[in-house]
């Protein structure tokens, strides 16, 4: 069946977000980035559509990362080609693992190699109240305490990801968008004797779902219970304030990480996988 490429606008907003809507959780990060009207700025980038008989059929998010949205196997070698021949301009691509492995097949030859390729990522998320007593000292982190939050932000991405955010001048646009997330109420954290030992983010969120990322504990206090506790108070907090579900994902070999979403009520709801540049 003939196909056709497009950069999609407001006109096909509609469309865009029935597609997005057959899975909310693993689609909240583009859902989240959706607005009227449709614009790089809103979107962070653009969203590419693949359409077939005229109906948009899969999609394609292309910012800092590279996410795929519904995509069938036609839709992805006619919108690999277009970004390869483009020339890659994410620093990784992230999703439902199947879609994401399928595009770094046809994406590596000319992609690679990558820096990391984690193809098992467990997608969770919590539709309840959270089943163990939350943290009572979690709270979102005030302005005046954005240089208490940035070294443990740091360390977290560093650990997590094996760069630092602020090398090669990263340190200000890092710092910013910390800012933000201060400013809207979704950097969370507990605060002892002047240090955060435990903080976690929101970073997407739609009116459906929101996406918690970021989360730490100080490796010093780890295994005494504080990220369970800590994660329990930040599901009570974001299912209050922003979302009813709340959803994160999680390398399968993190297993504490695993057990702790575990214990505080998370299921697992799907798979996604990262390539990391």
């Amino acid at each position: 069946m003939p196909g056709e490429l497009k950069v999609l606008t407001t006109r096909h907003l509609a469309e865009l977000r029935e597609l997005v809507g057959r899975d909310p959780v693993a689609h909240c990060f583009v859902a989240a980035r959706l607005a009227d009207p449709m614009d790089p700025w809103s979107l962070g980038g653009q969203v590419w559509g693949w359409f077939e008989g005229g109906r948009l059929r899969s999609a394609l998010y292309t910012g800092a990362n590279l996410i795929p949205v519904e995509t069938t196997p036609l839709a992805r070698v006619n919108l690999a080609d277009h970004a390869r021949r483009l020339g890659r301009r994410c620093s990784s691509i992230v999703g439902p693992a199947e879609e994401v492995l399928d595009l770094w097949r046809l994406l590596g030859p000319a992609w690679g190699p990558a820096r990391e390729l984690r193809p098992t990522q467990h997608l969770m998320a919590i539709a309840t109240a959270p089943t163990v007593e939350p943290h009572p000292g979690l709270r979102p982190v005030r302005p005046d305490e954005i240089d208490l939050l940035m070294p443990a932000a740091v360390a977290m991405f560093t650990e997590e990801v094996g760069v630092s955010p602020v090398e090669h001048g990263g340190g200000a646009s890092y710092r910013s968008r910390l800012a933000e997330l201060i400013r809207t109420g979704r950097a969370l954290a507990v605060v002892e004797e002047g240090r955060i030992v435990f903080k976690a983010e929101i970073g997407s969120a739609t009116h459906e779902v929101c996406q918690v990322q970021g989360v730490w504990v100080e490796p010093g206090l780890r295994g005494r219970g504080l990220g369970t506790i800590g994660m329990a108070a930040v599901v009570a907090h974001a299912r209050a304030h922003v979302a009813p579900v709340v959803s994160l994902y999680v390398n399968d070999f993190n297993h504490p990480a695993v057990l702790i979403y575990e214990r505080v009520g998370f299921s697992t709801v799907g798979t996604f996988a990262t390539v990391l540049f």
